[in-house]
């Protein structure tokens, strides 16, 4: 008798496999580079799971599975330039028909190998005399010329595709410096009363808000009330106008194994000390895991770029485009200064505006940085609007 079994229901086959595509990418990006897989044919992943990685000009996207089961195969490859909808893989519910990639471990198989030939008879020849030539002075190595320069050998360069991001970074700066009439103007800041209010109220702060005081808040503060007592600095040329902005969106730069992002505190104007503490750390720890979207680094009126975390001393920062300032702040360095007559040690940090004198003269420039200065040396300026 023969036996067979029987098949299973259509609903079983139908269904039994997804497609993962490249998701939404933000309203001004059309492709990206597929940048690495995450996972393996043949690995298991869960609902919402990333299974690849897209680079962008701005951020990096996660391509996640639509459904629990098994990867079947990849339909695209690292490198592949993608858009949304694309095709990246395709996953099994049951698991069927997954290749399971593991190392070979067979041999090469062994040809059989042909018996070596006869061995042919040598023919004897009758040795030639040895005529010996005149000893003499080897001829001098032939030495380099001074115009020729000593390059050093190729095998010791190494030659790797920028990325996505390092491209934008690179191309923006570039036209930053084509477009605007960069100048940049200095100033020292005596950082004494700050890190004493610091010093003062951190432990205070940190347990009522559930976040740690640091000195950025202070210059977020600082520079607002600079924006707002010189509009121009938060204005922008647009063609044969001047955009005059009624709000305070500040960018933030965070330098990331990947790049620089800069992502934005939106309304500034009206938020506190704990508010600005808050929403830099959410960005921050953001754009250092590559979860920070699109929207939150988009627009921005203003720059605050930190060196000092890196032990800069002094800069001339570069303008974020659409923007027309940048505040550069630097290292803090304790410095002999002349106070009230006598020399003392002061914590001080030189501080950098760089602008675009198309639209800012240098009058409103310093003023602006003056300002800056003067609320970060005496907070209490901030409470009664001085």
């Amino acid at each position: 008798m023969l036996l067979t079994r029987p098949l299973p229901p259509i609903d079983e086959w139908a269904g039994d496999t997804f497609e993962a595509v490249v998701p939404f990418m933000g309203e001004s990006i059309t492709d990206g580079t597929l940048a690495i897989f995450l996972k393996k044919p043949g690995d298991r992943v869960e609902v919402d799971e990333p299974i690849a990685q897209i680079e962008t000009d701005k951020v990096t996207i996660d391509v996640n599975s639509p459904e629990a089961g098994v990867i079947q195969e990849f339909v695209a490859k690292e490198g592949d330039t993608v858009e949304p909808g694309t095709k990246v893989a395709i996953i099994s519910k049951s698991g069927e028909g997954a290749t399971h990639v593991a190392p070979s471990d067979e041999k090469p198989s062994e040809k059989p190998t042909s018996p070596p030939p006869p061995p042919v008879e040598e023919k004897k020849e009758k040795p030639t005399p040895v005529v010996e030539k005149p000893k003499g002075r080897p001829p001098p190595s032939p030495k380099p010329s001074a115009t020729e320069p000593q390059l050093p050998p190729k095998e010791r360069e190494r030659r790797v595709p920028m990325t996505r991001l390092r491209k934008r970074v690179a191309t923006r700066l570039k036209d930053s410096q084509n477009t605007f009439a960069l100048l940049t103007t200095f100033n020292e800041v005596d950082m004494t009363n700050l890190m004493k209010l610091r010093s003062d109220y951190k432990d205070t702060f940190a347990e009522k808000h559930g976040v740690k005081l640091g000195l950025m808040s202070g210059f977020v503060k600082a520079a607002i009330s600079a924006l707002q007592k010189q509009p121009i600095v938060n204005a922008v040329i647009d063609g044969d106008d001047i955009i005059y902005r009624d709000y305070v969106d500040i960018s933030i730069a965070v330098g990331t194994p990947k790049g620089l992002v800069v992502p934005v505190l939106r309304n500034c104007e009206n938020m506190n000390f704990a508010e600005v503490e808050k929403e830099i750390n959410t960005l921050a720890k953001k754009a250092n895991d590559g979860t920070i979207s699109i929207d939150e680094m988009a627009g921005g009126t203003f720059t605050i770029s930190n060196g000092g975390v890196y032990g800069s001393l002094l800069s001339t920062p570069i303008i974020n485009p659409p923007q027309s300032a940048i505040l550069g702040m630097h290292s803090i360095v304790s410095r002999p200064m002349v106070v009230g007559g006598n020399i003392v040690p002061r914590p001080m940090m030189y501080i950098a505006l760089t602008y675009d004198h198309r639209l800012i003269d240098g009058r409103e420039a310093v003023f602006f940085l003056r300002r800056i200065k003067d609320v970060v040396e005496d907070p209490r300026r901030l409470l009664l609007d001085v």
